[in-house]
């Protein structure tokens, strides 16, 4: 398979996320919340906009594989591939809370080319891919250069996530060491650091297509993002200002 035209490749993915707009901001406070298997919640919203993103994705790319949240996995594994969360943060979408983001990204072999983090209802949206930075509405931004905890505001995810993860001793290192902690959670917390309001983040028990975006956009946005080992195959992020990161990394080492 030729080189993946990664300029084309986030013109699709931004049209993608122009048409998953489009289903979610009409249902938003204005849709009934149903609950899937595994307990999480899950509305016609997050169908609907992914549906809208495979059928963009598709046809553009109809040799690539595309893996989404909601409708599982398509396409052949051995070519690129695309992952897609139609609502990352669906019980803030289900409560009325505008912080709910779509998540895409391109992975080849495994390893994160393009990433697309959109806030629909703050009309932001974060854009990457390998070699190009990463820009907010166009606007290239980078992350934070705090290397120090004084003063730093640190995000991190739900505590549940960290009982999961086996980390409650580093969530309760966190609140001892770090002044300003708080829980901006999901990939809205990803997007804060990618632009340095939030200097770093610990975010666990993650699914790759969670993972992905920030991923990639964290590095091309000048920070530093570590992947931690799974725990029952999921995926723990610390990423952000790289002296910051260093030092969480150690809190799991410890």
């Amino acid at each position: 398979m030729p080189p993946v035209d990664l300029e084309r490749a986030l013109r699709t993915a931004c049209a993608a996320a122009d048409r998953a707009r489009e289903e979610t901001l009409p249902r938003f406070r204005a849709v009934a919340v149903e609950t899937k298997g595994d307990g999480s919640p899950v509305t016609e919203a997050d169908r609907a906009a992914e549906r809208a993103i495979r059928a963009v994705l598709g046809e553009a790319f109809p040799d690539f594989g595309i893996v989404g949240e909601e409708y599982g996995e398509e396409g052949p594994a051995d070519a690129p591939r695309w992952l897609v969360d139609p609502i990352d943060g669906t019980i803030a979408f289900s409560r009325g809370i505008p912080l709910f983001t779509t998540l895409i990204a391109l992975v080849e072999d495994g390893v994160p080319v393009l990433g697309l983090i959109d806030c629909p209802t703050l009309g932001e949206r974060y854009t990457g891919f390998r070699g190009g930075g990463c820009h907010r509405n166009g606007e290239r931004v980078r992350v934070s250069s705090r290397r120090d905890f004084e003063g730093a505001l640190v995000s991190h995810g739900d505590l549940f996530c960290f009982d999961l993860f086996g980390a409650r001793a580093v969530y309760e290192r966190m609140c001892r060491e770090i002044p300003l902690l708080r829980g901006y959670t999901d990939a809205f917390g990803h997007a804060q650091v990618l632009s340095g309001a939030v200097d770093a983040m610990v975010d666990l028990m993650l699914n790759p297509w969670d993972a992905a975006p920030a991923e990639l956009l964290v590095s091309e946005a000048g920070g530093r993002c570590v992947r931690l080992p799974e725990k029952r195959g999921k995926l723990g992020l610390v990423f952000g200002a790289p002296a910051l990161v260093e030092r969480l990394v150690d809190f799991f080492e410890g």
